[in-house]
């Protein structure tokens, strides 16, 4: 199947569905578009992501298996709600967006790469002001040390990238936004991706078509 590509000054509904993305790349649905607040809301909606390298033109993915978690599923190891109990860390939410994207966006260990390029931190910064995208910040007196962010569509949290600067600071992120979610009858949380630390927390996968199927009940339009 040919990748599509997309006008950039076209609508948002010229992204083809996620049940068209390609094999090969896995999960590929389409490059080219937009990052404007239309764009990624109709994307996200519709089960599908920005994703892309400096020098890549923007694509677009809903990859097969999807990793979400359900907040009444979310492991409270005791050891986390220790830590988050006597760490002394304070969590906040949407205080300073813009210095949790920017740290997501730093290098990690060896890797001196980021996916979160400037376009990206520029159009997410816009949804946050239009009160679409949040933050959840760990600080520490008045060091950020960790946090995430992500997107709000309905009855899902759409997570984009998490990062932690000190031990568990990211997973105490993580409990604040799953509390969060039961709290606001939140259902899903969409984690993208599956990896050994969200699955000890109790991430699970759903097949496309099945994360697709919530995502378009609890999503609204």
């Amino acid at each position: 199947m040919k990748l599509p590509w997309l006008d950039p000054e076209g609508p948002p509904s010229q992204l083809p569905s996620a049940e068209h993305a390609l094999d090969d790349p896995a999960g590929l649905v389409a490059a080219g578009g937009a990052l404007t607040p239309d764009w990624l809301c109709h994307a996200y909606s519709q089960g599908i992501f920005p994703w892309y390298s400096p020098q890549q033109p923007i694509l677009w993915w809903s990859p097969d298996p999807r990793c979400v978690i359900v907040p009444a599923q979310f492991k409270r190891h005791r050891s986390l709600l220790k830590a988050a109990r006597n760490r002394g860390y304070s969590v906040k939410r949407n205080t300073d967006f813009a210095a949790v994207i920017d740290g997501c966006a730093a290098p990690r260990g060896e890797d001196t790469g980021t996916w979160i390029t400037p376009a990206m931190r520029r159009a997410y910064q816009v949804l946050h002001e239009q009160g679409l995208a949040h933050s959840v910040e760990v600080w520490a007196d008045n060091t950020l040390v960790g946090g995430l962010y992500g997107v709000q569509r309905g009855g899902v949290f759409f997570g984009e990238s998490m990062f932690s600067r000190v031990a568990d600071a990211s997973k105490i992120a993580l409990l604040d936004l799953v509390q969060g979610c039961a709290q606001a009858g939140i259902e899903l949380i969409d984690c993208q991706f599956p990896t050994d630390h969200l699955t000890r927390l109790g991430a699970t996968t759903l097949s496309r078509a099945e994360f697709l199927a919530r995502v378009r009940r609890l999503a609204g339009p």
